[in-house]
């Protein structure tokens, strides 16, 4: 008796379940969940690779990236693209206790037309459009019980023509397939159809819900819980009607939690299609609360906040992937911006997954969702269902607070209309690369611009794309000067950098190579595997909410910096500082380095207030090298570290000469064209007739490391070499005619070995803008290794790109990576290396050191290599030679502004110091170089 009934028990419960079951919306997926979870289905391409026959791929996917099909950029001449077409072949079971629901099948996004039959049956009309879900009611066409057939054909280009345009034939890679997932959706044939929500930031919810078939139920009942399950208000209700379409249900809630993305702070809602307060049908709907606001010659308020929008264009996009994607991968990429302090994404150029939303909504950040069309629009009949598809299905995310309406030209304003009918919010629309609307969204204006418009108009200024990378150029070179100017100027709301990554996809058809399409998909700020370029650093420490004030650590420092708070929601009490004081290893690693670390105290700082973190460092703080300062956000996050230099060059070189141990002669001999100076165990040899280093020779070999220093730009007229002993140290001066730009300069060989020169020289004429300025030498590339130094890094830098990089011990090996142009290592070796203390060059032959007791001299490591595609912006002009010392150093351009246009920092570099003009000694600038060639480095 006892088995029976708890058999009888069991029995009921399974049957309890089931048909509550029933009442919710249930999920199955026909495919698999994502790019990293596929079922196979059947398949036939019906052109290119591996075409003509019956295999399988994986769902979701990309035809191409799985060696079917076609590759092709959206640029490629006609004959270039790819024009086939998929077919798919799906089997799968519908159980009999489904019969009496209502199914429909969902496609969340298809490349492109898509015809989809059950059966043998047309399911409805070919769908046109790439990244839309839609879906089809196939109750009628469905089998109960028995193994259903699901045939799709996907052809690559589309039947109309203006859906070819607006997104087949645009500045990006075009692919084929099913790349997102398929699933049934199963339901009450009495059923809510969907939502649309709006949640304001004070409570008030509002939401609009749409039936299909409303026969006997009487109530629609709606209750808000937090995220737990746990309920936020007391719930409430509206009548329902038979034949009702939609009913409004509102209510205001006390005491929520605003959403922004500082406190992504999200709520659902439950609601409950009832008849006699008997469940019909259930749904939930995560949301937030928050309230946009457009004031038009001001800004965007969110929660009564105006916002400066720190954005990126994000394409959706994996080499090895294409366009399907996963949500680990949505995950990934929204970590990725908000690590870079971005507080902003906007879709590039389509809807995206829709669990990169969801990852936005949860994670927090500003989204302008977009309908396709670049340079071309969809007509308005093909246009109009779109915009709809997309409306409808985003419409309750927190995170978006603007829809794009094409982009770059591929606007129909026939289609504006429409998203206030279907959005809830009546958010409002831009039409990226115009003045519309009350924003000015133009894409790549230069620093400053506008007589009366955009910076100087009554628009809000919202440039949806600005700094166009493209290899190492732009996004973060320029950015300093755009973000201030934006900063500060009152109708700006901040703006979005193209682009996120670069789109550098695997050829299945010529053996896994990576290719960018001649570098136009190379201009991220990462690379295509998300590996992180110098600009990634540089915008995280000038996008940083915390900022801090520039200066020197003198004698007097008593451990206050001066900060400014640029969050736009949050006290900087709610973050986390430490500091840690450091000492280095000199080059011959003879000496310790060490650390102490400790917190500060958080200072209370509302958003845009300005004061001090105070730190209690020791009273030997003035013995350490550098200070590092880190901030962290309220969930850990790094903001950045920030290091301010306490020992200088001058004291750190005279420390290495300390630790040599070599003491003998200096002496020296002539030849016809050259003095032979023997200086401890270093041979060195000076040409009579110019100054410049020849020849170095130690007691192990020569090292070629020759001909300098020659002045990097301007005339040099030799006059006479002096020498003199002046103790143990020989010295020779090399003096220069009065219209040299070279002065003078100084060798001074020591009984050490170690040479030091002092260098005196006038850049340009006076009233001449130049490029660069400093001294170059000669070493062979073909012998370098390596480099380990002292100085800012370890990423190279611009003029007009200095942040991004910190004091400390670096090392990297050498490599030619050219920014974009896979295969790529990071960071790169060639270029500018800023406030240089000291350098070990590791060569295959013999490794020297040089160093510097200047200040701001930056290191230059030969010249990067450039791809033949180099536009003159991207190529900052180099001196000649392989090594230099610089004091002044090119500034980088974008892809579509030269580094004069992108602001101040990106402009030639001036020098002139006013003094009695025939005393060139006040008006010089100077530098001092020493070099270690002993051997056994």
């Amino acid at each position: 008796m006892k088995n029976f009934i708890n058999y009888f028990a069991i029995g009921l419960i399974l049957l309890v379940s089931s048909e509550l079951f029933a009442q919710q919306t249930e999920r199955i997926f026909l495919s698999g969940t994502g790019a990293d979870q596929t079922v196979d289905w059947e398949f036939f391409c019906t052109d290119g690779m591996n075409s003509g026959e019956w295999t399988t791929i994986p769902v979701p996917s990309n035809w191409e990236l799985q060696g079917f099909g076609k590759y092709n950029y959206g640029h490629a001449k006609a004959e270039e693209r790819g024009t086939e077409s998929g077919l798919y072949k799906y089997t799968f079971d519908v159980p009999a206790s489904f019969k009496g629901q209502q199914i429909n099948i969902v496609f969340e996004g298809s490349m492109t037309d898509t015809e989809v039959k059950i059966n043998g049956k047309m399911a409805g009309p070919v769908h046109q459009g790439s990244f839309y879900q839609f879906q089809y009611n196939i109750t009628s066409l469905l089998k109960f019980g028995k193994s259903n057939l699901l045939e799709v054909k996907v052809d690559k280009q589309s039947a109309n023509n203006s859906v070819n345009k607006a997104e087949r034939y645009a500045d990006f890679w075009i692919f084929g397939g099913i790349f997102r997932p398929v699933w049934l959706e199963v339901k009450p044939a009495e059923n809510i159809l969907r939502v649309a929500i709006d949640a304001k930031a004070d409570g008030s919810f509002i939401s609009e819900v749409y039936f299909n078939t409303i026969k006997n139920a009487d109530k629609l009942k709606a209750q808000i819980i937090d995220l737990d399950g746990k309920p936020v208000g007391e719930s409430f209700s509206v009548a329902v009607n038979k034949g009702d379409k939609s009913v409004l249900v509102q209510s205001k809630i006390n005491g929520v939690k605003a959403w922004n993305p500082e406190y992504p702070n999200l709520y659902k809602v439950k609601f409950e299609l009832l008849k006699n307060d008997k469940l019909v049908h259930g749904h939930s709907e995560r949301f937030g609360f928050r309230t946009i606001e457009v004031r038009k010659r001001d800004g965007i308020y969110v929660n009564g906040v105006k916002i400066k929008i720190k954005g990126v264009n994000r394409h959706t996009f994996w080499p090895t992937t294409g366009r399907a994607s996963s949500k680990a991968r949505s995950i990934e990429d929204v970590n990725t911006i908000k690590s870079m302090n971005m507080n902003g994404v906007r879709m590039a150029h389509y809807p995206p997954d829709s669990h990169f939303l969801d990852v936005c909504d949860s994670l927090g950040l500003f989204v302008l969702n977009e309908l396709t069309g670049w340079h071309d629009a969809y007509d308005t009949k093909v246009g109009s269902k779109l915009v709809k598809e997309m409306v409808v299905r985003d419409v309750n995310h927190p995170s978006i607070i603007l829809w794009d309406n094409g982009n770059e030209g591929g606007h129909n304003e026939e289609l504006l209309s429409l998203y206030a009918k279907y959005d809830i919010q009546k958010r409002d629309v831009l039409q990226p690369w115009q003045s519309f609307n009350g924003f000015s969204t133009e894409h790549y204006r230069s620093y400053d611009y506008g007589v009366g418009t955009f910076w100087h108009g009554r628009n809000i200024v919202l440039p949806t794309e600005y700094l166009h990378g493209m290899h190492d150029g732009g996004q973060g070179s320029g950015l300093y000067d755009y973000w201030e100017l934006m900063w500060k100027t009152p109708v700006a709301a901040g703006g979005f950098i193209w682009d996120f990554a670069d789109q550098g996809v695997v050829r299945t058809d010529k053996n896994g190579e990576l290719d960018t399409y001649n570098s136009k998909g190379a201009d991220g700020i990462m690379g295509p595997y998300h590996e992180k370029e110098g600009s990634y650093f540089a915008i995280k420490e000038i996008w940083s909410p915390v900022v801090f004030e520039e200066r020197n650590l003198t004698a007097e420092f008593d451990g206050k910096l001066y900060l400014e708070n640029r969050y736009l929601y949050t006290n900087l009490k709610e973050c986390k500082f430490s500091w840690i004081l450091a000492k280095f290893q000199l080059p011959d690693g003879k000496n310790e380095a060490k650390e102490i670390a400790a917190t500060a105290t958080s200072p209370n700082l509302e958003p845009r207030q300005k004061g001090f973190l105070n730190m209690e460092l020791p009273k030997d703080w003035g013995t350490y090298d550098v200070l590092y300062v880190t901030a962290s956000d309220q969930y850990g996050r790094e903001l950045y570290t920030w290091s301010w230099p306490i020992t200088l060059p001058e004291d750190v070189v005279q420390k290495m000469m300390q630790e040599s141990t070599v003491e003998k002669s200096v002496n020296y001999s002539e030849t016809d064209s050259a003095l032979v100076i023997n200086a401890g165990d270093i041979q060195y040899t000076i040409g009579k007739t110019d100054g410049l280093l020849k020849k170095v020779r130690n007691d192990k070999d020569e090292i070629p490391f020759n001909n300098g220093p020659v002045i990097c730009s301007g005339k040099t007229l030799f006059r006479e070499l002096i020498t003199e002993k002046i103790g143990d140290t020989l010295t020779l001066t090399c003096t220069f005619e009065k219209e040299s730009r070279m002065k003078e300069f100084t060798w001074s060989f020591y009984p050490s070995g170690w040479v030091k020169l002092n260098i005196s020289y006038l850049p340009e004429e006076y009233d001449v803008h130049f490029d660069y300025m400093g001294v170059n030498f000669s070493y062979p590339e073909k012998l370098v290794e390596g480099v380990k130094w002292m100085g800012n890094g370890p990423y190279r830098v611009w003029k007009n790109r200095t942040q991004g990089v910190e004091l400390g011990v670096h090392e990297k090996d050498y490599n030619t990576t050219m920014t974009g142009i896979p295969p790529v290592i990071y960071p790169e070796f060639k270029g500018y290396h800023s406030n240089l203390y000291w350098a070990k060059i590791n060569s295959k032959e013999q490794s020297f050191t040089v160093a510097t007791e200047s200040e701001d001299v930056s290191l230059r490591l030969y010249t990067p290599d450039q791809p033949e595609d180099y536009d003159r912006r991207l190529a900052p002009p180099f001196p000649d030679g392989d090594i230099s010392f610089m004091q002044a150093i090119s500034a980088m351009g974008s892809k579509t502004n030269d580094s004069w246009n992108m602001g101040p920092s990106g402009r030639k570099n001036q020098f002139f110091d006013f003094g009695p003009y025939d005393d060139w000694h006040s008006r010089c600038k100077e530098m001092v170089l020493f070099f270690d060639f002993s051997s056994g480095q």
